[in-house]
């Protein structure tokens, strides 16, 4: 299975090195100089780390293939992946993207709220991304205190969402903030 271990960003320099989005809990392992990294597009590599370093929390790298800022554009966007057995590493509550996309998202009661398409990695936390039974996109943390179980076997995720986070939720907000329903305005038309 292909697992994304980074995202490349934006060149840094004049010398081929790119600043990485890195989405592994492990990076010290799967960039350590000499890791030869498949691509998404594949035609991009593959591509070994010449170098790594980390300044102001962020992780840059050099590849023995990209020797200037003319090819370290072209390489912007591209995924950098591994094959990988997902029994190599198994982390206590710790799931893939791939293993998350699909799953039913329910509220406590088990109303659904959605469907889970996609997880997007920022350096506080994950956010899953979630399309409610509307089609609006909501965006979940995934942290414990919101996101209270994930079961695989069940194929779905318990959220206790704070109020305001669904979009059904901001529409019954609306009728607390003053806003007015079609009935309240139609009375309030015929006392003017």
């Amino acid at each position: 299975m292909q697992l994304t271990v980074a995202v490349i960003g934006a060149p840094h320099g004049l010398k081929g090195e790119l600043r990485l989005d890195v989405r592994t809990d492990q990076p010290e392992r799967r960039l350590g100089i000499g890791a030869m990294l498949e691509t998404d597009p594949q035609e991009a590599g593959p591509l070994t780390v010449a170098r790594t370093r980390e300044y102001k929390g962020a992780i840059y790298a050099m590849f023995s293939e990209c020797t200037d800022r003319t090819m370290a554009e072209r390489l912007r966007g591209v995924k950098l992946t591994v094959e990988t057995d997902e029994d190599d590493y198994v982390e206590e509550d710790a799931f893939y993207e791939h293993e998350l996309v699909g799953l039913e998202v329910l509220d406590p009661e088990g109303y659904e709220l959605g469907r889970i398409i996609g997880l997007e990695t920022f350096p506080a936390q994950d956010m899953l991304v979630v399309r409610e039974p509307d089609g609006d996109v909501a965006r979940v943390p995934f942290v414990r205190e919101i996101v209270t179980e994930v079961d695989l076997d069940d194929n779905c995720v318990v959220v206790r969402a704070p109020q305001g986070l669904f979009s059904a939720d901001g529409e019954a907000d609306g009728a607390d903030l003053g806003e007015k329903s079609d009935d309240q305005r139609e009375e309030a038309a015929e006392e003017e």
